[in-house]
């Protein structure tokens, strides 16, 4: 077999986009769907690999910022739309592609890389780690309650309903302002604000979409979008999204997603780890919770990658590092930072915690535990005592969270 492989010329993104819909088994998606990605699709980003006037290998990039531990927002490669025809599997396109794009990704300058993974045990062996979970839940809102005591700071609030769409500008103004609070958030790019009110989003069965916002003092707080489906008694609210400035404001958006006339079931996908409706609610064992893993990340240029970050206690580690993918990140370097900053660069020192990249990926946004791998056989301590402290530093006060696939 020869293959080539091109930059995606914009009048063959259907031919393209085809392939990937056969690589997922021709999954059925709605035409609203479709041209959002179309729209969104960075053409200079993308790879298309030939053979024989065939497209039979996809993969795409998106430009994205994401926030790390700290605040700062870096750079980030976000890996889409990967796929291979059936017929051209196993022959080492997929490392290819992928090889190639952080290749691009190093060339441009941005020191992450991050997908979210349709077969969880594909993107190891390149250097990605599972560095943010989800949680999705079933929540019998006959037989769970969030007691007004939870909500009692939230004096002051006022919801109101508006069009999910014409309420765009305001509720991106909340989103916005979370981003820098939350490791794993991705800015918000001019047109990925669709993806709020992108026809099907709640699911299938529901009454339109909804949208709630909370204001205080005439200026929005927080939102959350919605749908209702069989609103029969038993109906099912389907949570879309819900973003909030603070704890109060997102429990009172809560309850009133529990309280909604001729339901039963509230239901979401996509949640962070640490929600704090899930600490607040009188029986947790109502709620059906799952945890799943979702936001796969690498470090692609180490250095920048980890002195861009801050550290919860101070940390003064050498770690060694292996990467056979990106070679150019192997070896050893000492990582010193707190709060305030942090700097790392190679060094001669003997080595203190050994590790692949994968590893590092994992444990960046401070949702992954270093001693969890450690136990597991990830990560060795080669100093005795490096272990804990570096646990510690690499820990962060909230959980990471990515707001919504790509």
């Amino acid at each position: 077999m020869t293959t080539e492989l091109k930059e995606l010329d914009p009048a063959d993104w259907e031919r393209w986009y085809r392939c990937l819909n056969t690589a997922f088994a021709g999954e059925v998606e709605l035409p609203e769907h479709r041209a959002l990605w179309r729209d969104l699709t960075e053409h200079k980003r993308s790879l298309g690999a030939w053979d024989d006037g065939q497209v039979v290998g996809t993969l795409s990039a998106f430009s994205f910022r994401m926030a790390v531990p700290g605040g700062a927002v870096l750079p980030t490669a976000g890996l889409t739309m990967v796929g291979v025809l059936p017929t051209h599997r196993r022959r080492g396109l997929l490392t290819a592609m992928i090889r190639r794009h952080l290749e691009e990704v190093r060339e441009g300058g941005e020191p992450l890389a991050v997908l979210t993974a349709s077969e969880a045990a594909i993107y190891g062996r390149f250097g990605y780690g599972a560095a943010a979970g989800r949680i999705r839940a079933e929540i019998d809102t006959r037989r769970v309650r969030l007691p007004e005591a939870a909500g009692a700071r939230a004096a002051g609030l006022r919801l109101r309903l508006v069009d999910s769409v014409a309420a765009l500008p305001e509720t991106e103004k909340v989103y916005a302002r979370q981003v820098e609070r939350r490791p794993g958030m991705l800015e918000r790019l001019p047109g990925w604000e669709r993806l709020e009110t992108v026809a099907g989003a709640v699911g299938a069965g529901s009454v339109g979409q909804l949208c709630v916002v909370a204001e205080r003092d005439g200026a929005a707080v927080g939102y959350a979008r919605f749908g209702v489906s069989e609103a029969d008694g038993t109906g099912t609210v389907r949570v879309r999204s819900l973003v909030a400035d603070d704890g109060a404001t997102e429990l009172a958006l809560w309850r009133f997603l529990f309280s909604i006339d001729l339901t039963s079931r509230v239901t979401f996908y996509d949640r962070p780890v640490d929600d704090a409706w899930q600490y607040a609610v009188n029986d947790v064992r109502g709620c059906g919770i799952q945890l799943r893993d979702f936001l796969y990340l690498r470090p692609v240029e180490l250095g920048a990658a980890l002195a861009a970050r801050r550290y919860a206690a101070p940390v003064d580690v050498v770690l060694e590092v292996s990467d056979s993918f990106c070679p150019w990140n192997e070896g050893r370097w000492r990582l010193s930072g707190d709060r305030t900053g942090a700097v790392c660069e190679r060094t001669t020192d003997p080595a203190e915690l050994a590790l692949s990249m994968r590893e590092v990926g994992a444990a960046y946004l401070g949702g992954t535990s270093l001693t969890g791998l450690a136990r597991a056989g990830r990560v060795r301590e080669v100093r005795h005592g490096a272990l804990a402290p570096a646990t510690t530093a690499f820990g962060w006060d909230v959980s990471p969270w990515l707001p919504h696939g790509f």
